[in-house]
């Protein structure tokens, strides 16, 4: 199986679109959160979601709990597409859509959305992958990201926390370059009561273009776009205009 094989899901082929959205996961989140995306975008996108190792139907993979090295497979299994690319990541997943583009370089996406995370020249303290399982479960029940009856369930647990501890060590260990910068455009999404981005720092993400920059705050907390999932298409599909233009 090839790299591409491995690392790259599409829920709805729309080989006639001119651009394909590649959109990286949350922190213990798969490749499937971003199918109701991948519809509302098709025929007119098509987008490819990032499946990480060690969760679904990758199961039997390695975790890897190390960021850059992360983002180094991941760019790998990217490399150059037949079609332009824009790159959307959501809270750890937006932090890997930055590095991967930075890793891609001219081979990279035409433009960026970041969601749901702070700019890498910004500094919190985060210590999540130093909890235990209880509070963990604990901290993605109360963000959002998981269904809390899946968490509740011991057996379904057992077969999360693996990879949400991995991904969690993975960003919460990782150090950005806060001087890093792209030259595409980038778009910033954050919820107005996200706990864990103010809105300060996803402005903070106009540092790190040469480009345009623009930042659009939604009414919800840290999982904010699963409410928004159309409102969200509409942007990026007018994002890809703009760029044609």
């Amino acid at each position: 199986m090839t790299a591409a094989a491995r690392w790259i899901r599409c829920f709805h082929p729309s080989p006639g679109s001119d651009v394909q959205v590649v959109c990286f996961p949350h922190a213990g989140g798969t490749a499937s959160y971003y199918h109701p995306l991948s519809a509302a975008l098709a025929p007119a996108a098509e987008m490819l979601a990032v499946q990480y190792p060690g969760r679904q139907d990758r199961f039997d993979e390695p975790l890897i709990d190390d960021l850059p090295l992360l983002a180094d497979r991941a760019a790998e299994a990217l490399g150059g597409g037949d079609r332009p690319r824009v790159f959307f990541g959501h809270s750890m997943g937006a932090v890997m859509a930055f590095e991967v583009a930075r890793r891609l370089g001219r081979g990279g996406p035409v433009a960026l959305f970041v969601s749901g995370r702070r700019a890498p020249s910004t500094t919190r303290q985060e210590t999540a992958h130093l909890l235990d399982d209880d509070e963990l479960v604990a901290l993605a029940a109360r963000l959002g990201g998981s269904d809390p009856e899946v968490l509740r369930h011991e057996e379904l647990r057992g077969l999360i926390l693996p990879s949400l501890r991995a991904d969690y060590r993975a960003v919460c260990t990782h150090r950005p370059d806060g001087e890093a910068r792209l030259a595409v455009p980038i778009t910033a999404l954050t919820g107005d009561a996200d706990p864990v981005t103010s809105v300060a720092e996803a402005e903070a993400w106009g540092r790190h273009t040469a480009s345009r920059f623009e930042l659009k705050v939604f009414p919800g907390g840290h999982f904010f776009l699963a409410h928004h999932v159309p409102e969200i298409a509409r942007m990026i599909l007018g994002s890809l205009r703009a760029v044609h233009a």
